[in-house]
C-alpha cells in the first residue's frame, strides 16, 4: 500500500525499484512508497521456514583478502592443519543441491560496479598518466547487490533490502539486478547510488574511482527498510548483512535484525553487531582486534593461503589455498553468499568455508564482477572428473597466461587399455597441459554401435582422471570436437593410431586456430 513520507524540511521520496518496464523505472517514483507484495509467493507450507538446522554456531569471523595481522598466528593458534583429504567428500553435491530450497534475505550497502574497458595508446600531456579510449562499459551489481546476485545464481530465493539513489547509476543497478532475477533496492531521491568505476586496458586495472554517500540513510527510508526487514525475516532460512559502513545499517536496522537464529554478518566493524548475537561474523583481518574475546575469527589471505576458520575451543581449520591470480572483483561477496547458504543447508563451518573458498576461486578467475552458480561450484569441487566446457575454457586460459603449452586429444576410451595409456603419455610430452575430450554416451554409441559401449562417459572419465598424464577432462556431446577445439584453441592436437596428420578431419580447423597436429602410434 502506498504511503507518503515527510522528512525534515524536504519531502523524502522513496520507492521499491522494479527495473525497466514501460520507460524509465524512476518515472514512477513521484512521492510514493511501494511496499513489497511478493510475500504471498512463499506463504505455502513447502516454502515455510523449516526447523532450525543450526541452532547457534560458535561465533567466528571472515576477512577479506589480506595478509594476516602481525601476531595473529601466535595469538590464536600454534598449528594450522591443511584440509584433510576426507573433507573433499564432505563437500558433496548434497549440500549444494539444498540451495534451491532456501530463502535468503540480504540487508546492506548496495553499489554499482562499472567496468570501463578500452585501449591506452598514449600518455596525457598534462600528467604522467595513460589516456584510455573507452570502448565498452559493463555494469554489474556490487556489494550487497553482488552477494544477492550470487545467491540467486546458486539457486536460492533472494530478497535484497538496500538503498539506491534515483539517478542513472540507480537505474543501471536495477537493470543489472533484474538480469540476475533479483528485485531492486529501495530507491530515494535524497541519496545517490554508490558506484565503483574501474578503468581497464590491456587486461589491467589502470584506475579506479568511487562515488558514494556514507551518511546515514534518511529517517523515512530507514523506517521503510525496517518494516521490510520485519516482513521478510520470517520467511528466510538465512539473513545476510553486508555492512561496508555506507550508512544503511543504522542502529535501528541492527536492532531489527538482532537475535535472529541464522544471522550472518559481513561487517567492516564487527563490534557494532555484537549485541545482535549473529550466528557468524565476517570481518576484515584488520578488524580482528575489534572483536570481543569470545568471538573467534576466520581470516582469508591473498597470498595463496585460503581461508582460516577459528572457533572457540576447537583447532583452527584452513581451507585449500587460493587457486590463482585475482582477475576480477567481488570474490568476497561470492564467499559470503556460498558460506551463508552452506550454513543454512546444515554444513559445519569448516565445510561451509571450503565451499565458499571454491566459489571465490571461480569468480576470481573471471574478468569483471562475476557470479558463481551451482554448476560452477560443483565443477570446482569435484569429485566429477569431467568439467563443463566453460569452466575448462577458464582453466585453459589461466594455464596459457602462465606460458604453458596446451595439448588436446579426444576419443571414446572404452575400454581403457595400455595402448590408450601410451598414447596419452606421448601426447603429454608435446606440451605442458593435457586436455582430454571424452565422447559422451550418445556420441560413443554413434562411433562404436550401442551394444559395444561398455562404460558410461562418467565412468570412463573417472578412470582417465587417475592417469598422471591427464590434467583436464571434459565430455564431448557433439558428433565432432570442433566446438571444443574453437573454445580452447589448443597449441597441439594429438590423435593416436598412426597415419598422416593431414588425413584427420580436424587438421584444417586446428591449423586455422594456430595449432599444430600430431599423430602418435599405439604400442
Amino acid at each position: 500500500m502506498a504511503q507518503r513520507f515527510h522528512g525534515g524540511e524536504d519531502q523524502q521520496q522513496v520507492t521499491q525499484g522494479r527495473g525497466p518496464q514501460d520507460g524509465d523505472p524512476l518515472d514512477a517514483l513521484d512521492d510514493e512508497v511501494h511496499r513489497r507484495t511478493f510475500l504471498g509467493r512463499f506463504a505455502d507450507a513447502s516454502h515455510g521456514r523449516p526447523p532450525a538446522v543450526v541452532s547457534r554456531l560458535d561465533r567466528f569471523a571472515f576477512g577479506t583478502p589480506a595478509r594476516l595481522p602481525e601476531g595473529f598466528m601466535s595469538k590464536h593458534a600454534a598449528v594450522f592443519p591443511a584440509r584433510p583429504r576426507a573433507a573433499e567428500t564432505l563437500m558433496t553435491e548434497e549440500t549444494v543441491r539444498r540451495f534451491p530450497g532456501l530463502t535468503a534475505v540480504v540487508v546492506g550497502d548496495v553499489m554499482l560496479d562499472s567496468w570501463l574497458q578500452g585501449q591506452a595508446s598514449r600518455m596525457a600531456q598534462e600528467a604522467p598518466v595513460p589516456v584510455v579510449s573507452v570502448e565498452q562499459i559493463e555494469d554489474a551489481p556490487g556489494g550487497a547487490a553482488n552477494t544477492a546476485a550470487n545467491l540467486a545464481a546458486l539457486g536460492a530465493r533472494v530478497h535484497l533490502l538496500g538503498v539506491a539513489g534515483a539517478d542513472p547509476a540507480g537505474t543501471a543497478l536495477i537493470g543489472a539486478l533484474l538480469r540476475h532475477e533479483v528485485d531492486g533496492p529501495i530507491v530515494t531521491r535524497s541519496r545517490r547510488t554508490a558506484v565503483k568505476r574501474r578503468v581497464m586496458s590491456g587486461g589491467q586495472i589502470v584506475a579506479r574511482y568511487d562515488e558514494e554517500d556514507r551518511s546515514p540513510i534518511p529517517a523515512p527510508v530507514e523506517r521503510e527498510l525496517v518494516a521490510q526487514i520485519r516482513e521478510l525475516v520470517d520467511v528466510a532460512h538465512v539473513v545476510i548483512v553486508c555492512d561496508s559502513g555506507a550508512g544503511v545499517c543504522t542502529e535501528e536496522v541492527r536492532q531489527a535484525l538482532s537475535g535472529l537464529p541464522m544471522l550472518i554478518v559481513d561487517a567492516y566493524d564487527p563490534e557494532l553487531w555484537r549485541d545482535a548475537e549473529p550466528a557468524a561474523v565476517l570481518a576484515r583481518y584488520d578488524a580482528c582486534d575489534l572483536l570481543p574475546d569470545d568471538c573467534a575469527p576466520i581470516v582469508v589471505t591473498d597470498e595463496g593461503g585460503g581461508a582460516v576458520v577459528h572457533r572457540e575451543g576447537r583447532p583452527p581449520y584452513r581451507t585449500r589455498p587460493n587457486s590463482g591470480d585475482l582477475v576480477g572483483a567481488g570474490a568476497g561477496d561470492t564467499f559470503t553468499a556460498v558460506f551463508a547458504l552452506a550454513l543454512a543447508a546444515g554444513a559445519d563451518p569448516a565445510t561451509a568455508a571450503d565451499l565458499a573458498q571454491a566459489g571465490a576461486d571461480v569468480v576470481s578467475r573471471r574478468p569483471g564482477t562475476a557470479v558463481c552458480d551451482a554448476g560452477d561450484l560443483l565443477a570446482e569441487l569435484g569429485p566429477r572428473p569431467a568439467m563443463p566446457a566453460k569452466v575448462l575454457a577458464e582453466r585453459v586460459a589461466a594455464e596459457r597466461e602462465q606460458g604453458r603449452r596446451i595439448v588436446f586429444t579426444d576419443g571414446c576410451f572404452d575400454v581403457l587399455h595400455p595402448g590408450h595409456v601410451t598414447c596419452l603419455e606421448q601426447a603429454r610430452r608435446f606440451g605442458d597441459v593435457l586436455v582430454v575430450g571424452v565422447r559422451d554416451d550418445r556420441s560413443a554409441a554413434l562411433r562404436k554401435a550401442p551394444d559395444r559401449v561398455v562404460n558410461t562417459a562418467e565412468d570412463r572419465a573417472a578412470v582417465l582422471a587417475g592417469l598422471g598424464s591427464v590434467d583436464y577432462i571434459t565430455l564431448i556431446e557433439d558428433d565432432t570436437p570442433a566446438s571444443l577445439l574453437k573454445l580452447i584453441r589448443p597449441d597441439v592436437y594429438v590423435k593416436g593410431g598412426g597415419g598422416h596428420p593431414d588425413l584427420l578431419p580436424e587438421a584444417r580447423l586446428v591449423r586455422e586456430l594456430g595449432g599444430e597436429v600430431r599423430v602418435v602410434e599405439r604400442r
